[in-house]
């Protein structure tokens, strides 16, 4: 496959950005993003990118690609409603219409999050996602899938991690067997991105449990 990937110089998209130049299947890495992620590699590509919300001057470099692996995001907390909705909906789906103009049948997959609200209700950042999840899948049809992951422990040796997570890793491995939709790996987020990217799933949004089971089926 050859997959471009949004995000990677985030804690998400840094470690699955990582996993995909180890894995076979993936002929090429197309990184978009605002800064370089400091990774050399063969198999990557990276546009630097300054203004996702106009992609004319790099829409036909996107062309061939088999699906988006689209893991920039923000938090919403200290930033306003508006911009946080222009980052997380406006930004995603223009990247999203890009995509699907140069690549018909090509499968988006984002990264949303766990406690996303489907019905969206409110203002809130769950609203917002839930949005985002939805129009993704009115656009694409078929072709988008929604990841939510909660915790996740990071790649070993990955940049960009929040420090906190440091301190919690270990909890990986106590708490995932009693609550697997809300720990997990940054790998198995990864794997399963890729895996539904070639083969699709019987979902359009994946729970902690669904990512945990795609990312197996390598």
């Amino acid at each position: 496959m050859k997959i471009i990937l949004t995000g990677a110089t985030g804690m998400v998209g840094n470690g699955v950005l990582r996993i995909l130049l180890k894995r076979d299947d993936i002929q090429e890495v197309l990184s978009i993003s605002r800064r370089p992620s400091g990774i050399s590699n063969p198999k990557l590509k990276e546009i630097l990118h300054e203004d996702f919300c106009d992609l004319s001057a790099i829409a036909h470099e996107m062309k061939g690609y088999d699906a988006v692996l689209f893991c920039l995001g923000i938090s919403s907390v200290g930033i306003s409603k508006d911009r946080y909705f222009q980052i997380t909906h406006t930004l995603t789906m223009h990247f999203a219409e890009t995509f699907k103009k140069e690549n018909p049948e090509g499968r988006f997959c984002y990264i949303s999050g766990a406690g996303t609200d489907s019905n969206e209700k409110g203002s809130g950042w769950a609203a917002v996602k839930g949005k985002t999840e939805n129009d993704l899948i009115k656009l694409l049809g078929n072709n988008a899938y929604n990841f939510r992951p909660a915790f996740m422990k990071p790649v070993a040796g990955q940049d960009f991690v929040n420090r906190w997570y440091a301190y919690f890793s270990w909890m990986d491995a106590i708490f995932k067997p009693l609550f697997p939709n809300y720990f997990g790996t940054v790998e198995e987020v990864a794997n399963s991105m890729a895996n539904v990217a070639q083969k699709g799933y019987s979902s359009q949004v994946l729970e902690g449990k669904d990512i945990s089971i795609t990312a197996k089926n390598i």
